[in-house]
């Protein structure tokens, strides 16, 4: 389910493009778990399953940050950056995400949530 502060929150991000970034990883996030939960935690959107996190999306002044938990023993791409159990990707303006490529290391990474 959708939360009006996740909305609000992409809604006053200055970037255009950042926010059309935001919304894709939002309906990516979704479309792979479909009882996820969403609420602002930290001052971010955090996505949860099971009251776990799973996801968060941090736009930053030049990128968003795409940050999987629970990534221990999942094979992921060398370009994230972070310690073993939880992995982030900055996707900058111009960059052309691999949102299947997201969404199946998303499924992965939560399946056990």
């Amino acid at each position: 389910m959708m939360n009006p502060e996740v909305t609000t929150f992409f809604e006053n991000i200055k970037a255009a493009w950042q926010i059309e970034v935001c919304n894709q990883l939002r309906q990516m996030v979704h479309q792979s778990i479909p009882e996820v939960q969403e609420r602002i935690q930290y001052k971010k959107p955090h996505f949860l399953k099971n009251g776990k996190y799973a996801a968060v999306i941090t736009p930053s002044k030049d990128a968003v940050a795409f940050m999987l938990f629970n990534v221990s023993g999942i094979d992921v791409p060398p370009e994230f950056e972070g310690p073993a159990e939880r992995k982030s990707i900055k996707i900058r303006e111009g960059d052309s995400p691999d949102y299947e490529l997201l969404a199946g290391l998303l499924v992965q990474s939560s399946k056990d949530l």
